[in-house]
């Protein structure tokens, strides 16, 4: 009898429009989409930013050896154009009104200072709101400040290695999973969350404040079945609605990066097809639905509750944002998986699949997020079945 109530309410649902779009278009599309165009509206800014040919205002001791140095830098490191200005006020207002993009202030005493063996400051005046202005200036500033510095030793008869005892060795030893997993680990159940709890929406308001709209739940409770086995028929459609739902965002994504050339790099490839492996498939999913089975136990009274789609919708669309903000924490930096986050729902999930990504997830943190999942997942589905037993919350 649940299969036959899982069946015709499958049937009812696969045709409602809106929770197919729901369901399966928008998850497999929203990523391949969102990426590409991220991707390449990023690139395409930085291109133009870093190609873009700058006018550069100068002002100060223009007999000093800056000027001609900028003049010779090469074109690798940005193209430019040099403009002389009276004054640095006109300079400024230069900036404001968008006639030139850097300016540079050399010290009227730059000579004195360069004879004293002083450091001369070198003011640079930008508009930050303009990509890649900063990151042009500082570009220049290097490339003038290394030469005055090579100049400077060679007057002072001082070799370069001789000034530095020290080299500094930096190196990373986690592994390259381990750093996917901790970028990427926050990002995926964040996925899986959102989707899901979407996935689960339509449905179990369709399923049931739906059917108190169009007059058939009467009908379908008159019928010999148990309250209970229509309850966890309706229940495996809203649960597979949200798995399927996740999976398709996650087909998505893995679309996006195995085909249309969002990740270059082969190495990275390289780690994210041995990262999917059948046991990460499984370990991944046990997590998943007991969180869906949860989201369709909260959904459910407040579905047999509401008199109508609108209301129903109303209550429930807001929820959504609190596990948001819960999968959020998922990015904090300092949060990791212990005895205490494993047992916050949501944020265990978002943390072990961090975890379980980057291969160091502990079995005994695992069994406390999925324990703490399977027994919110039991109180949900034990609230859901007592209002939907209550005949004033289906007839109201």
């Amino acid at each position: 009898m649940i299969f036959t109530i899982f069946k015709k309410e499958l049937i009812d649902t696969l045709r409602d429009k809106r929770t197919m779009r729901t369901m399966l278009l928008i998850p497999l599309l929203v990523f391949p989409i969102t990426l590409t165009v991220f991707v390449n509206v990023s690139s395409s800014f930085e291109k133009k930013a870093s190609e873009e040919q700058l006018k550069i205002g100068v002002w100060g001791d223009l007999g000093a050896k800056y000027w001609s140095q900028l003049k010779e830098m090469p074109d690798g490191i940005g193209k430019k154009k040099l403009k002389t200005f009276e004054d640095s006020s006109a300079l400024k207002r230069a900036i404001e009104q968008g006639d030139i993009q850097l300016g540079l202030i050399i010290p009227k005493n730059e000579s004195e200072l360069a004879r004293t063996k002083q450091p001369i400051p070198l003011t640079w005046l930008f508009d930050a709101t303009s990509i890649g202005r900063q990151e042009r200036a500082e570009s220049y500033m290097n490339y003038l400040s290394n030469k005055a510095e090579a100049i400077r030793l060679q007057e002072l008869g001082v070799d370069m290695e001789k000034i530095h005892p020290l080299i500094p060795v930096y190196q990373n030893c986690a592994s390259d999973k381990k750093m996917i997993g901790q970028l990427a680990g926050g990002f995926l159940p964040y996925i899986f969350i959102a989707f899901g709890f979407i996935g689960c929406m339509y449905p179990a308001i369709d399923l049931f404040t739906g059917e108190k709209e169009r007059g058939t739940i009467e009908t379908l409770l008159t019928t010999p079945i148990s309250r209970w086995q229509i309850l966890v028929g309706k229940m495996l459609v809203i649960v597979s609605s949200g798995m399927l739902a996740a999976t398709c965002a996650l087909i998505g994504l893995f679309v996006s990066i195995e085909f249309l050339d969002i990740v270059q790099n082969k190495e990275i490839l390289d780690i994210v097809h041995g990262i999917l492996t059948p046991l990460f498939i499984v370990s991944m999913f046990s997590l998943l639905l007991p969180l869906v089975v949860f989201f369709a136990g909260v959904m459910i009274p407040i579905a047999v509750y509401a008199k109508s789609f609108k209301e129903a919708q109303s209550i429930i669309t807001p929820l959504n944002f609190v596990m948001v903000l819960l999968a959020m924490i998922g990015f904090f930096p300092g949060i990791e998986l212990n005895a205490m986050t494993a047992a916050i729902p949501v944020v265990n999930i978002v943390l072990a699949t961090k975890e379980l990504i980057s291969g160091t997830l502990s079995i005994g943190y695992y069994a406390i997020s999925l324990g703490i999942m399977l027994i919110l997942a039991t109180l949900s589905v034990v609230v859901s079945y007592k209002q939907f037993g209550k005949e004033s919350r289906i007839l109201n």
